[in-house]
């Protein structure tokens, strides 16, 4: 128990080899760590990706990780918005959200397609709700309008064309089951932490 974080025994147990949960019951506080494989709502392999930064995947990946999200939320949009302030899109992972393998990423799989171009759309119609300033608005809507032009313009796979033809008629992505926010290891069931 590092830093105050407790392993979640039967989570772990279960699900070790891709994914493993750690909380901090004192802060109400929980870390995901995936293993390779980010798998939620899409499919994710960031074993690659992994050596490119070192200590943490690229901001392209990161924001792959929020807008994979189907039944996405306001805290979710605020973390894109923070990502796109940051972080000029381009064709490189040098510092910038990396267009090009993100376009490649979505040409390959027409669900993660459809889910990103879906919530990049929802993002920049809600631009207004943030309080930005001005010249930072414009900023993050022209970052969201180029990498969904990158994305588009990026020829399309023969599967994604085949899944395209398809469309919204067969579900396109996962839910993952609801989670427990932040559990007490040390209690037998692990039951969820009574707030307030």
């Amino acid at each position: 128990m590092q830093m105050g974080y407790a392993a979640r025994d039967r989570f772990n147990a279960m699900y070790g080899d891709r994914r493993l949960i750690f909380n901090d019951q004192e802060n109400q506080r929980r870390v995901d760590v995936f293993l390779d494989i980010f798998e939620m709502c899409h499919t994710l392999n960031l074993k690659e990706r992994l050596l490119i930064e070192g200590s943490t995947i690229p901001p392209a990946d990161i924001l792959a990780t929020k807008l994979q999200i189907v039944q996405i939320d306001p805290k979710d949009y605020k973390d894109l918005v923070a990502i796109l302030l940051d972080h000029e899109v381009g064709s490189s992972d040098d510092g910038m959200i990396n267009g090009k393998y993100l376009a490649k990423v979505c040409s390959a799989d027409w669900g993660i397609y459809k889910t990103i171009m879906m919530n990049l759309g929802r993002l920049a119609g809600l631009m207004s709700d943030f309080q930005l300033g001005e010249d930072d608005g414009r900023m993050v809507e022209a970052r969201i309008k180029n990498l969904g032009k990158m994305i588009e313009d990026e020829p399309k796979s023969l599967k994604w064309r085949m899944r395209a033809r398809i469309g919204e008629r067969v579900v396109w992505y996962r839910l993952p089951e609801a989670d427990k926010e932040v559990v007490d290891s040390r209690m037998p069931g692990s039951e969820p932490i009574k707030h307030g």
